[in-house]
């Protein structure tokens, strides 16, 4: 059976939650000080565009594609300045030393599972090969970045096909962004609740520039978790180091993509994906020994032109901050149970988590 929720998804035999999805700003919970753009979304940077392809499978299969395109063109021929930095280098992110080495993307950023990385990348070659005026192409860097969402999913079986990966590619759009257990979320855990697909985007006011930053991230990771600074995972009895055992101690991964229309290139796209990091912490990460932390972060300004100086950079850090400590927090809050493999991951108790603010003072808006 196939069925639509947002993105495709391929689905047989899953069961509904009745947990409510909220994001943060519903709840209430507007990180930092800027404003967010339109959609709240990594697409409110203008041309930016999200697909995922979300696959649910019997009683083991959870997972998916996530396709960011940060535009409509060919990138191969219209490329965009881009920089990854590694927070902890646990993981399979297939292309980063070329985009470090060149300062540029050339394809689209694939997020996906684990031991999935090479088939996305192989059918993202595919798709590319395809596309008009690449007859005489002899060499290509597809981006493929993961997580590993192997508790839930059999990903061993390494289920995603090119299809899947032509799904998220061709039906990637811009405006809202559908978050939780979607695409490359769909099987992912976090803090020890369900993670997923989580995005926001901040807004400069004009007498700082004006310019756009959005954030999504892929959150597959641990720590102790904070919100707005209040230790919900502490209050609620679930977090790393709870027990002597290696499962307990807040491995997992995160990819953080970084899109803004300030005129930058690599080395400052370099310093504002590293203060993606910063957001990351806030949320209680701890960026553990067996946790693939990226940040790839791209500019869709092209064309030339004078790049943004230095001293001007400052409003765009706090920017990509507040972004990303949002978009984690709508990864988990917009996420619903999944059952795989004969585990089920439950969501993260909202309700509590709004006592818990209201408890400790936090700031609403």
């Amino acid at each position: 059976m196939v069925r639509f929720f947002g993105a495709r998804v391929y689905a047989r035999g899953m069961a509904s939650s009745a947990h409510a999805p909220a994001r943060a700003r519903e709840l209430g919970i507007a990180p930092g000080i800027f404003r967010p753009g339109a959609h709240n979304a990594l697409t409110d940077v203008a041309g930016v565009l999200v697909g995922h392809t979300t696959l649910l499978e019997g009683d083991s299969v959870r997972t998916g594609v996530t396709a960011i395109r940060p535009h409509a063109g060919n990138l191969f021929h219209e490329r965009v300045p881009a920089a990854i930095v590694t927070g902890n280098g646990f993981g399979k992110l297939i292309g980063s030393t070329q985009v470090n080495e060149l300062g540029e993307l050339e394809t689209p950023l694939l997020l996906t599972s684990t031991l999935s990385v090479w088939r996305v990348a192989d059918a993202l070659v595919d798709w590319m090969l395809e596309q008009p005026r690449m007859g005489k192409v002899r060499s290509l860097n597809p981006v493929v970045g993961e997580t590993n969402d192997g508790r839930l999913n059999d990903i061993r079986s390494r289920p995603i096909t090119a299809a899947h990966v032509r799904q998220a590619l061709d039906t990637a759009s811009g405006g809202p962004v559908p978050e939780g257990s979607v695409g490359a979320g769909t099987g992912t855990i976090a803090f020890g609740w369900k993670g997923g697909i989580g995005t926001s985007s901040r807004v400069l006011p004009a007498s700082l520039g004006g310019h756009s930053v959005g954030v999504l991230v892929q959150s597959n990771f641990g720590g102790v978790l904070q919100v707005l600074g209040v230790p919900v995972g502490l209050e609620l009895g679930r977090y790393a180091f709870q027990k002597d055992v290696a499962e307990e101690r807040g491995d997992g991964s995160i990819v953080i993509v970084v899109a803004t229309d300030a005129p930058l290139l690599h080395r400052n796209l370099q310093r504002l994906a590293s203060r993606a990091l910063m957001g990351l912490a806030r949320t209680g990460s701890n960026a553990s020994n067996g946790s693939g932390d990226y940040v790839l972060a791209f500019s869709t300004r092209r064309g030339g032109g004078a790049e943004l100086p230095n001293d001007d950079m400052t409003p765009l850090f706090q920017a990509v901050i507040e972004a990303t400590e949002e978009a984690i927090y709508n990864s988990l809050f917009t996420a619903t149970a999944v059952t795989g493999q004969g585990l089920s991951v439950e969501p993260l108790p909202l309700d509590r988590v709004r006592e818990l603010l209201a408890r400790f003072g936090a700031v609403f808006r």
